[in-house]
């Protein structure tokens, strides 16, 4: 058995690392509050811009936008995957990660090339460690996603896919349900599916009045259709990021005081046999004398 003052400094060592957990959760309680508003703000968004495309698309038959067509053969596709930037967030990136592992080999079976976009430092370091091919990237978004950043990167996948260098694109995120539970997921991002531009039912008919023209127009808010679905990704994976983290910090904070309290017996228990040997060696002593 170790000694008492071996078993202090472990008491001690557990204290000071379930210090750092406890206020790591509390730290992540307030972030996550944050980020769910941000979440839920952001759905009505992409919900108005979609309905409008839709009509727009409805009202405009005899033009087509690319992201709204099918390719008649897939030999390439691209993929957005959106991590953390931060561990400690439980096994949120691992299992995202074995899912776009699995759909990776998917896609190589059936014998197509692979190009891959990385929202967040966990997913980037993943992808070079596997030598996949990177064409765009970002890191250290912060705890507030900004719209502007995220262009950049997005822009690369979506004139490759208008330029017929790929045939899909993949939106690859963690989906906020609650905060006990979030979900990986894997969307076709392009083509647009039906679903995605299902336009919703109404008594009356649509018209609009464009400037310049509907096909410019229609270009345009489709693009901000696409680069609104990839934010609403981004902040699902920030309330997911913020919700398992804390969630994990809770269950650390939770272990440290079993342990402690493991320690702490032993520690009692080893203090105990140490008074009961010093009193053996006394009575001892006096029963020779």
């Amino acid at each position: 058995m170790p000694g008492s003052k071996e078993i202090r400094s472990k008491i001690k060592s557990v204290q000071n690392t379930r210090k750092i957990t406890k206020a790591m959760e509390m730290v992540a309680a307030s972030k996550m509050r944050k980020a769910q508003d941000r979440m839920r703000r952001a759905r009505p968004y992409a919900d108005k811009v979609r309905n409008i495309a839709a009509h727009l698309a409805t009202a405009n038959p005899e033009y087509k936008h690319p992201f709204l067509v099918e390719h008649d053969s897939v030999k390439a596709a691209g993929l957005i995957v959106v991590t953390t930037d931060k561990g400690l967030c439980g096994g949120l990136n691992t299992n995202l990660l074995r899912v776009v592992t699995n759909k990776l080999r998917e896609l190589e079976k059936a014998g197509e090339s692979i190009v891959v976009t990385a929202i967040g430092n966990k997913g980037f370091g993943f992808f070079n460690r596997i030598g996949a091919k990177v064409v765009s990237h970002l890191t250290q978004m912060g705890d507030t996603p900004h719209l502007e950043k995220l262009i950049g990167p997005i822009k690369v996948q979506l004139d490759a896919y208008q330029r017929g260098e790929i045939d899909q694109v993949f939106l690859c995120y963690t989906r906020f349900i609650n905060t006990m539970k979030q979900e990986p997921v894997i969307e076709q991002l392009l083509p647009l599916s039906n679903e995605r531009m299902q336009e919703q039912t109404h008594e009356h008919s649509w018209d609009y009045l464009y400037e310049p023209d509907a096909q410019t127009v229609l270009d345009d808010l489709l693009v901000r259709y696409v680069e609104a679905l990839v934010y609403q990704a981004v902040a699902e994976n920030m309330a997911s990021e913020q919700s398992a983290r804390m969630v994990a910090m809770k269950a650390a904070s939770d272990n440290a005081k079993k342990v402690i309290d493991e320690l702490q017996l032993s520690y009692n228990k080893a203090r105990q046999a140490a008074i009961t040997k010093e009193l053996s060696e006394i009575v001892a002593g006096a029963a020779a004398v």
